[in-house]
């Protein structure tokens, strides 16, 4: 039977480390870090993430600065925001949530926030640094992959590691912490030719496609450690809409650990996100 990876119980210890880090920094230079949150528009799913994200931030003792702003507002308006808040002491890091209104260029929009203010980890800026293994902010969702991966795995160097998904959100950015770890990285995607058979030689499997139950319980090697990074709403045969990962969890007993979905990547994406403000806030007070 695979161990059940628990991110909710991986999110809980990384937030509670980030609260003891946010009194230390207030205790010791007398800083209290701010998150700032820029919403554009009422997508509801939007809303819900950014409503979590915004609880999760106040119970940890962040500042929580919140913007949130009509469908049709102009994009000058929010380029002027983002110069605002990159200006602003107060403000550690910003995070704009995606997706933005079709009038916007979300780029334009992410290129403009400070580097070191860009808790998301998307500029150009921190993925250049994490190409090159100098520092940066690390993006989320695949930072918390490998805290993850690591509560399991306790020696990184020369395991077979096989990213499906190539997206500058998880995909590269995973495969580019896998490769610091000194595996071997192999970058794949669903129009991956013989992907079932890459897969077979792998024991780490990072599943990002956004295809749900892409990944069978053949594909998988026993002992392999999965990560499932899909999140994908399904009609369930009862008429039922539920969250499915991209790995057909059911078919997967002979692997060594899996993440559940939800409960498992998710949580983490979160946490990291308030880890990431407070090193903003710790590299801002200076040594």
């Amino acid at each position: 039977m695979a161990e059940r990876i628990d991110g909710q119980a991986m999110a809980a210890t990384v937030s509670g480390r980030v609260a003891r880090d946010v009194a230390n920094l207030h205790k010791m230079r007398g800083i209290v870090p701010g998150l700032a949150v820029v919403l554009v528009g009422e997508d509801p799913a939007s809303q819900v993430y950014v409503n979590g994200k915004i609880a999760q931030t106040r119970a940890a003792g962040i500042r929580s600065i919140e913007h949130r702003l009509p469908a049709d507002t102009p994009e000058c308006h929010v380029l002027a925001l983002i110069e605002t808040l990159n200006h602003d002491p107060q403000v550690h890091g910003i995070l704009v949530q995606l997706p933005l209104p079709a009038h916007m260029n979300a780029a334009k929009v992410l290129d403009l926030i400070d580097p070191a203010k860009d808790v998301d980890g998307f500029h150009p800026v921190n993925v250049g640094r994490l190409s090159t293994g100098t520092g940066g902010l690390v993006p989320c969702t695949p930072l918390g992959c490998m805290l993850l991966l690591e509560s399991v795995i306790g020696e990184f160097r020369g395991l077979s590691a096989v990213v499906i998904g190539k997206s500058n959100i998880v995909g590269k950015p995973v495969a580019m912490l896998l490769l610091e770890r000194e595996c071997t990285v192999t970058i794949t995607h669903i129009h991956t030719q013989g992907l079932p058979d890459i897969v077979r030689g792998a024991d780490i499997v990072v599943a990002a496609a956004g295809s749900p139950g892409l990944v069978r319980g053949d594909w998988v090697k026993p002992g392999a450690v999965v990560i499932d990074v899909g999140i994908n709403r399904i009609v369930a045969p009862d008429g039922k809409r539920r969250l499915t990962g991209d790995v057909a969890f059911a078919e997967m007993d002979h692997a060594r650990a899996i993440t559940p979905v939800p409960g498992g990547v998710g949580p983490m994406t979160i946490a990291c996100l308030l880890s990431n403000t407070v090193q903003a806030a710790w590299a801002a007070a200076g040594p």
